[in-house]
């Protein structure tokens, strides 16, 4: 009997057990959010400064759910990294399945957005109650990016919740390997969207070529 289990179920040890997963110990495996980043215009710095001003003014009357955690904070972000534009092209609310059929387990789920290139998945976003930690997130967009039918190629995704985020890089090859960036916040007094829209900006760059 196929076992069917929800994406949002997923833990990293089921991933651990059921893929081979491992977490890559080389800092130089996933330099691409840290190495060479693109400079961010003082034009862009103001649109980011706006958004981290409309997010903290909604956070003062909780809840800020995942609705406005996507426009608010996810959209502006997408739009200035160029994710709006060609080669990209997006879909939501993806619908994604990962079989295992010597274990007799499907693993079920949708993305909140996807990022396609020519078919290709090239970047998941999950973004998650502005209450929700990222590490409740991050095994679930692990086992969506785990789906990418182009196994040759890594795939990034960024997990988020309004206040924080983290970037995530997998590789398929051989065995299943993945890594994380540092987590940004706008809890602080410097706006660290400059970071993470920079990070976006070097991603878009890569996965254009």
């Amino acid at each position: 009997m196929i076992q069917v289990i929800q994406a949002q179920n997923v833990t990293l040890a089921y991933l651990e057990e059921r893929f081979g997963l491992q977490q890559a110990e080389n800092e130089d495996f996933f330099i691409e959010w840290f190495d060479s980043l693109p400079e961010i215009t003082d034009l862009e710095k103001q649109s980011l400064d706006k958004v981290k001003y409309h997010f903290l003014r909604l956070v003062k009357r909780p809840p800020l759910l995942e609705e406005a955690v996507k426009l608010v904070v996810l959209s502006p972000l997408l739009s200035l990294a160029g994710f709006y534009d060609e080669p990209f092209f997006l879909k939501s609310e993806q619908s994604i399945e990962i079989s295992l059929e010597d274990e007799g387990e499907i693993v079920r789920g949708r993305i909140d957005v996807l990022v396609i290139k020519q078919q290709f998945w090239l970047l998941v976003i999950e973004s998650k109650n502005a209450g929700f930690s990222l590490m409740t997130a991050i095994p679930q967009a692990l086992a969506y990016m785990f789906s990418n039918p182009n196994p040759e190629q890594p795939t990034f995704g960024l997990v988020l919740n309004g206040s924080h985020f983290t970037f995530l890089k997998l590789t398929k090859q051989d065995t299943p390997k993945y890594a994380l960036s540092d987590e940004f916040t706008l809890l602080k007094r410097e706006n660290e969207l400059y970071k993470v829209l920079s990070i976006l900006k070097k991603l878009s760059q890569i996965l254009s070529q």
